[in-house]
Parts: structure tokens; sequence; C-alpha cells
């Protein structure tokens, strides 16, 4: 088990370039099944998740393949798909399979997908998903483990169409917009949905969407209108849908530097998508300018402590907790940290702690008083963003810090490590 190895106590200076969105390019690579013609997908990101999803979508009978110089560009054939179903063991490790549940019933008229199972920083329950879609018309039955989707047979005895409805999620919910969005594209009749997710995430899928021939109104607002229609196209080569930069990449460089020192420009980064973020940085010390397409963040100071609460988009958002709890961990006074999202988004506390961090837990609070210095110490990650902040920690932390079981790392982070030695980072991966 591969284990990352940091010496701190480095500045961080020079340029990175973020990456593609995971939480953009999970949807966007199960949306392709919507169509039996080829779509293209370009800055799609080098991540296990990544991995996971093609392995599961290949299963399925659809053809992916990279363009011969340049993986990150990837074209989708999902006219070859055979077999609408999610296996168990393509599931288990990554909860974003669901994704794949709208489409499939929307275009084959059924689908058979396994429940995704428990995840370690809470319940993400999927009857969302199932209470839209049972809107829709589909007829669903929840028994051994797996999801079983249909449409009614018409007197043809074929699968209908799903029905268009309004949909009110009883909260928001942002896989549960994604998937009840790609099942209304190809709906007979209109579609709304209500309390939808506002992320960027959901407004670049349904950019995709939009331009395989969806007709769609209102993403990026708590109310998105649905025009079904007969059919999807695909996506030529040369129109490739590109997808956003991975904004939790960005805050994640961004506690980096504010933690660490130092005067870094993030390339392809979209300030736009992390506002609350770069608000609490500014509030903390750390400066920052941004362009179009471009962040520089400078810290020469030991940052102040800022406390902030998690909300859903536009707010603060839930995956940048742990990073911007790292950056407390080393600054000047105390700050009280409000997890709304999950009810176990904390774990990863007790390792920083290990850390010399000065942290107290009370139920969905964190007080964290800031320290002058960490002191190196193996650690174990507990979740993706969890190995974030201990990475951060460790950039800053007296000594060595030997992150393991950052296998949660891989799954959405490209190549983290690599971008942090090109900064001026002490780190390198030990395998194991």
């Amino acid at each position: 088990m591969d284990k990352l190895l940091i010496r701190g106590g480095r500045r961080l200076h020079g340029d990175v370039t973020i990456s593609g969105a995971k939480n953009a390019a999970l949807p966007d690579l199960c949306a392709t099944l919507l169509s039996a013609e080829p779509v293209t997908l370009a800055n799609v990101p080098q991540l296990q998740d990544v991995s996971t999803t093609l392995k599961l979508l290949r299963n399925m009978g659809l053809v992916a393949t990279a363009t011969a110089d340049d993986v990150h560009t990837l074209t989708m054939d999902a006219g070859p798909v055979d077999k609408p179903e999610a296996p168990y063991e393509l599931v288990k490790t990554m909860r974003a399979s669901i994704l794949v549940l709208g489409p499939l019933l929307a275009r084959f008229g059924r689908a058979r997908v396994s429940l995704p199972g428990g995840c370690a920083i809470g319940s993400r329950p999927v009857d969302q998903h199932i209470k839209g879609l049972q809107a829709m018309g589909a007829q669903i039955t929840v028994a051994h483990g797996y999801i079983e989707a249909t449409t009614p047979l018409g007197a043809d005895g074929q699968p209908t169409r799903l029905k268009g409805a309004r949909i009110t999620t009883d909260m928001v919910t942002v896989t549960g917009t994604e998937n009840l969005l790609m099942a209304a594209t190809l709906a007979e009749g209109e579609t709304i949905l209500e309390n939808a997710a506002q992320e960027p995430e959901i407004t670049d899928l349904a950019d995709l969407l939009i331009a395989m021939g969806a007709k769609i109104e209102g993403q990026g607002t708590h109310r998105i209108r649905i025009q079904g229609v007969d059919k999807l196209h695909g996506i030529a080569p040369a129109q490739a849908h590109q997808i956003i930069p991975d904004r939790i990449e960005t805050g994640t460089f961004l506690c980096a530097v504010g933690a660490a020192g130092g005067d870094v420009t993030l390339r392809k980064a979209n300030a736009d998508h992390l506002e609350a973020v770069v608000e609490k940085l500014r509030e903390a010390g750390v400066s920052i300018e941004a362009g179009d397409d471009w962040i520089r963040v400078k810290a020469d100071a030991r940052p102040k402590a800022v406390g902030f609460r998690t909300r859903e988009y536009p707010a603060f958002p839930t995956d940048m907790q742990a990073q911007f709890m790292a950056l407390n961990c080393v600054a000047e006074g105390t700050a009280v940290i409000h997890e709304t999202i999950f009810e176990n988004r904390f774990m990863h506390v007790n390792e920083l702690i290990r850390l010399g961090a000065n942290i107290a837990v009370d139920g969905h609070s964190a007080v964290v008083t800031g320290v002058p210095q960490l002191s190196g110490a193996t650690v174990m990650a507990t979740d993706l963003r969890a190995s974030a902040s201990l990475v951060i920690a460790g950039l800053v932390a007296d000594g060595e810090t030997l992150v393991d079981r950052i296998y949660h790392l891989d799954r959405g982070y490209d190549q983290m490590e690599a971008k942090l030695r090109g900064i001026g980072a002490d780190i390198e991966r030990v395998k194991g």
C-alpha cells in the first residue's frame, strides 16, 4: 500500500495546472450512456474514481478510447451497450456509480444497479433518486442489495419512455439532481426539478447534455426545467466537451500555500467557482488575485484563524472543510468550524492531533486553536478530503510525516505529489 513521505518546512513557489473536476467527470462519463453515438470528453482527470467508472461502463458494453496523443481526451461509444447493470463488485468502491441509474432507465427502459453501501463520512441515501424516478413513471423495487428499475411496457411489448414530472426533493442532493436531470432529457414531456443543487458541476453536466441535443434551462439555480427529446446525439472530437477545472483541487492548493507560505499561480483555475473559500482565505490574511483562468496566491506571514460553517453551494463546501482545518491548525488564534452536511466528517481530527494540532470536537463543531509548529509523525488517511488535509499539515510540520492509505487521495487528486514537488515541496511516494 503506497504512502506519501513529506519533509515539512518548505515554502511553495511556481505554477500548478489544475486538472478537470472529478465531480464533473463522473456524471459526464455516465451521461454518455444516453446516446448511441460517440461522445468525446476533454480535460478528463487521471483518477482512480475515473478508472473505476470506466471499468463499470465497459462492463456494460461501452467502448472508451483515449486520444493517441492526449490521455485526457476520451471518446465514449455507448452504442454497443447491451447490459444495463451495475454489479456490486464494481459499485462498492465508489458511491457515484449510482449515476448510471437515470441514464440506463431513460435510454433502455430498465436498469439493475447495486446499492452503493456505506460511506466513511456519513449517510448518503439514494431514496431521493428513487422517489424522483418513480414520479416519472418508473417501477422500482429494492431487494437483495439491488435497485431494479423498469418503465411500463407498451402495447408492442417494448418499454415506454419516462414521463415528465415536477419533482421536489426533500433535501438538496447533487447526485440526485444529476441522476434526475439525465433521466429527464429522454422523458416524454416537461420535467421541473425543484430544490435542485446549484454546483458548477451541475451546470457542466447540463452544458454537456445540451451539446448532445437536450433542452435544459435553469441549470445553476434551484429550479431546472427540461423538455424531453426523442434521442440525444454524439459529440465529435473537434467539438469535445471540456470538463471544468476541479474547484476542490484548486481550493486544496490555495490552502496549502496559505499554510506553508509562498507564491504560486494556479493555471486553468476558476475562482468564480470557489468564492466562499477565497473569501475565507482573504480573511485569514492570504493574498489572492484572479483572472479568467488563473489564480495567484501569496502568503508571507502566519495565517489568522478563521471560522466557517459548511453549507450547500454557493456557501462554504464540505469538501474543503478538512483542508481549511489544516490551515487553521497553524494559524494565529482560535476558530470554530461547523460541519452541517455530513455527520461523520471529522475523522481527520485525531490524525491532525497526532501531528500536534490543538482541536476539540463537540458534536458537529470543532474548535481549532492554532499552534506555532506541527511535528511530523505517521498518520492514516480515512477519506479523500481528510487525506488532503494531512498532506497540507505534513507540508508545514517539523521533520518527516508519513501519510498512509493514500489510495483515498488517488481517488480524487491527479498526481498531487508530483504537482507539489513541482512547486518546491519535499514529498515522495513510497511504494508499499
